[in-house]
């Protein structure tokens, strides 16, 4: 899958993220990598304040996401159709508010 590659160097413009949630009973983190540019997106934004918030702003190793590995899932779908849309429109697709780190779809 495109978001999923094997430990290592990551290509200049993407970021390697950690995802899961601590309090799932020894689910562990996945490894996904990311465009840069999900950064900027609301929901993504959104999502990072929960980061922020559970972990602090100093970590070593990848940006480790509090979310479920499906939530997370569903918000990158959710900001690959908006960025499509944006780039295929000229209307932007209003997308439902995400709520702590809990996408809505």
């Amino acid at each position: 899958m495109q978001g999923e590659e094997k430990k290592g160097k990551v290509k200049k413009g993407w970021l390697a993220v950690l995802v899961g949630d601590e309090q799932q009973h020894g689910a562990g983190f996945r490894r996904f990598v990311i465009p840069i540019a999900y950064l900027y997106h609301p929901l993504f934004r959104r999502l990072l304040e929960a980061a922020r918030d559970a972990y602090g702003y100093h970590s070593s190793g990848p940006l480790r996401l509090p979310c479920s590995v499906d939530e997370f899932l569903r918000l990158r779908a959710l900001v690959e159709r908006d960025t499509s849309a944006v780039h295929s429109s000229s209307h932007r697709v209003h997308l439902a508010p995400c709520t702590r780190a809990k996408v809505m779809s």
